[in-house]
């Protein structure tokens, strides 16, 4: 373990030094150079791997060209090392969480509003469908019923054929005229069917560019900020900017103060702790504190934008099936037909009087089983997804105080010269707070004290001492 470390320290120091002649420290800043050129192309490879393209050739070619262009490049200034070193830190702090709330808004897009759409485009139909589904079984029953009465009637006035001979045909239609209801239905499902393909199609090629363009904007992002970052820190106000660690060069300038009978700050009191912290260290500030929660803000309000559509679409799918459910335990409406007739037959002799009855009951189908809506539901396979996100989301807020005091150690460890004139400037500072502190403490002393509150007390006891001296001249 101590030798893995001590490999770790050496390649740190040759990664952040300037470039030195000679083979051997060449050879061995070439291969710091290819470790860190090869983490920062794998990074690469996996990200345009999973957005950029399908085939794994394109990615794996453009990954490794980058690998010898970056190694080269890394051997060669050092500003370039400084700028890669802090741009895999940036990755877990505010410009990584950007790009992982917007892939995780991605897919919401594309997993629950996408749903709702089609839930509801199935619901259309479902209605639709249920217009287009004509009830004729009853009118087929009427027509029976007329031919029936026609029959029971040419029976009841039949003549015997020597008298009279009839020739009549009986041959009963019915038409019904929907065309214009069929048009409306048919214009009606196209209209559906053109919203649905346009909603559709917005919410596939959003998420879509989204996938292609992210990684392209998340690099950006991650490299302005990062460049940024090296502005201000060496800057001309570089002394101010988030000079709130003591690192251990910080505490060698302190003893060497205090070896040269100058005052010293160490330890600190316990108001200072609270703004000022030894790095590397979990301790928080009270400023990093407060840049946690800004860090987590965003998050939560995603998170809740989130939960609602999630919710919108469970509830709708909820809903739907609820639906189905009542409509699936309806029963057929069953219709009974009764044809009563009373014929009377006078003979001769006795008069004959006889009823006819006819029953035909059947059902109907109130709901055509065919046109229930289905709707589906995808939210353990969006939240198996959002769930990974959230997960480095948490992970890199709560490491994102951490990450800012690695980022600044290897700013210092890259530029010394700007280090030193930030310890002095905050060793300064710090001095002059105290300074600041003692004078006030020294003044609420003097607060408390009786002839602050009564100062004619004081002024009678300056005049009884003036007296007392001009009686002790005289005297002598």
């Amino acid at each position: 373990m101590q030798a893995l470390v001590s490999t770790a320290q050496n390649a740190w120091r040759i990664f952040v030094s300037e470039r030195k002649p000679g083979w051997k420290y060449l050879t061995q800043l070439f291969a710091v150079c290819s470790a860190v050129g090869f983490l920062s192309s794998l990074l690469f490879f996996l990200g345009i791997r999973f957005s950029l393209a399908h085939q794994p050739l394109g990615p794996l070619l453009v990954s490794g060209l980058i690998w010898i262009s970056l190694s080269v490049a890394l051997c060669c200034f050092k500003h370039l090392r400084c700028f890669s070193a802090l741009f895999l830190l940036s990755c877990g702090l505010r410009e990584g969480r950007n790009a992982l709330i917007t892939a995780g808004t991605g897919v919401v897009v594309a997993g629950n509003i996408q749903n709702i759409f089609h839930n509801l485009k199935v619901l259309a139909d479902s209605i639709t469908c249920h217009l287009e589904f004509e009830q004729f079984e009853l009118i087929k029953y009427y027509v029976e019923a007329i031919k029936w009465i026609y029959e029971e009637a040419k029976r009841s006035t039949k003549l015997p054929k020597d008298i009279l001979s009839l020739n009549h045909e009986f041959t009963p239609s019915y038409s019904i005229s929907d065309d214009a209801l069929k048009q409306e239905l048919n214009d009606t499902k196209q209209e559906i069917q053109r919203v649905a393909n346009e909603i559709s199609f917005m919410l596939t090629i959003l998420p879509y560019i989204g996938q292609k363009v992210l990684p392209i904007v998340g690099i950006f992002l991650v490299s302005f900020g990062t460049a940024l970052f090296i502005k201000k820190f060496v800057g001309p106000h570089g002394v101010k900017f988030k000079n709130t660690y003591i690192t251990k060069e910080f505490i060698a300038f302190d003893e060497l103060q205090k070896q040269q009978q100058r005052p010293g700050l160490l330890p600190l009191n316990k108001k200072e702790r609270k703004d000022y912290v030894t790095i590397p260290s979990f301790c928080l500030t009270r400023k990093e504190r407060k840049h946690i929660q800004y860090f987590f803000l965003p998050v939560i309000v995603h998170l809740c934008i989130w939960l609602l559509f999630a919710a919108v679409d469970y509830l709708f799918y909820w809903l739907i099936i609820s639906v189905n459910k009542h409509l699936q335990e309806l029963p057929q409406l069953e219709i009974q037909i009764k044809l009563f007739q009373q014929r009377n037959e006078n003979n001769f002799i006795i008069g004959v009087r006889e009823f006819i009855v006819k029953n035909d009951p059947f059902k109907i189908s109130l709901f055509k089983h065919d046109c229930i809506p289905q709707p589906e539901l995808y939210l353990s396979t969006t939240w198996i997804q959002l769930g990974i996100i959230i997960f480095f989301l948490i992970i890199s807020g709560l490491f994102s105080g951490l990450l800012t005091q690695f980022k600044i150690l290897v700013s210092t460890s890259f530029y010394p010269d700007a280090e030193i004139k930030r310890i002095h400037y905050l060793h300064a500072k710090l001095l002059k707070k105290r300074a600041k502190l003692q004078q006030k403490t020294a003044k609420n002393v003097f607060a408390r004290t009786v002839n602050f509150w009564f100062p004619i007390l004081k002024a009678r006891e300056a005049v009884r001492k003036k007296e007392r001296t001009m009686v002790n001249d005289n005297v002598v």
